[in-house]
């Protein structure tokens, strides 16, 4: 009987390929899809936006953090893949003595490599894994940092703003573009203020997508207060999601390094 140790140091035991998977991720949703388990993934969170056909046709079994325990037993899983930091401890505890719950813990890109992997292996399509791989690493090493890199930080949410820490997947992504996260001293996602990121000498601000979905007229509204600091609307997914999506993420950071220095050269404040 093959066993697998996940990311949080938990060993489980599988009898088999699994036939019968449920996914309480959004992104490894999507990795699922493009490893070609359309049969076999059975259960998705209502977050699981990608694909959408899945979203439209798979069951659903509640929010990330709020799970539908009873419909997931209806479902007899022989797989569950969960992340410790989407959902709650508690009920994924409660699945783990009941199912075999393989969980993610990503703080960087070879983290996510790792998963995509282990996943890969677990559910007998290595060679697409492999595939997806290979194709990400290839990428990410096209991309090229700006230089000098750019003090940074990056807002999730509002009423209070929220950022993020230097332990984070995000971080790692910021970084690789050559932002450099103004808040790696804290951890996880803190609350902060504008007179905050004036403290911390912020040069570009990105507001993302997800959770909180910000928009033009929050850059207008933070845009008075920090008159000297760029500030642009970022894919959300693309920074977080660490699964498949990652294999066009360079592309979509290319583009946005792009933006950045057009911005700057229009007006005359070279980054």
């Amino acid at each position: 009987m093959p066993s697998y140790t996940d990311q949080t140091g938990n060993t489980i035991s599988l009898t088999a390929i699994p036939k019968r998977i449920v996914s309480l991720v959004p992104s490894q949703t999507e990795l699922l899809f493009d490893l070609g388990l359309h049969k076999e993934v059975v259960g998705i969170t209502k977050f699981c936006i990608h694909p959408t056909e899945w979203f439209r046709t798979k069951t659903r079994v509640g929010g990330t953090k709020d799970l539908h325990l009873d419909t997931i037993r209806q479902l007899n899983p022989d797989l569950i893949l969960a992340n410790k930091e989407e959902n709650t401890k508690e009920q994924i505890e409660a699945l783990a003595k009941e199912y075999p719950v393989w969980m993610s813990d990503i703080k960087n890109l070879e983290g996510a490599l790792h998963m995509i992997e282990a996943i890969g292996e677990m559910a007998g399509v290595i060679h697409k894994s492999t595939e997806i791989i290979h194709a990400i690493r290839n990428n990410f090493n096209r991309l090229k940092p700006i230089l000098p890199a750019i003090p940074a930080a990056y807002f999730i949410w509002q009423q209070p703003y929220m950022t993020i820490g230097g332990d984070t997947f995000i971080s790692d992504m910021m970084n690789r573009c050559g932002f450099t996260n103004i808040f790696n001293d804290s951890h996880r996602y803190p609350e902060t203020s504008i007179e905050e990121l004036e403290k911390r000498n912020c040069k570009l601000l990105l507001l993302s997508s997800e959770p909180f979905p910000f928009k033009e007229k929050h850059i207008a509204s933070i845009q008075i207060l920090l008159p000297h600091t760029k500030i642009v609307l970022v894919d959300g997914e693309y920074f977080s999601w660490y699964g498949s999506r990652l294999v066009n993420a360079p592309l979509y950071f290319r583009k946005l390094q792009e933006q950045l220095i057009h911005l700057s050269t229009a007006h005359n404040n070279l980054l």
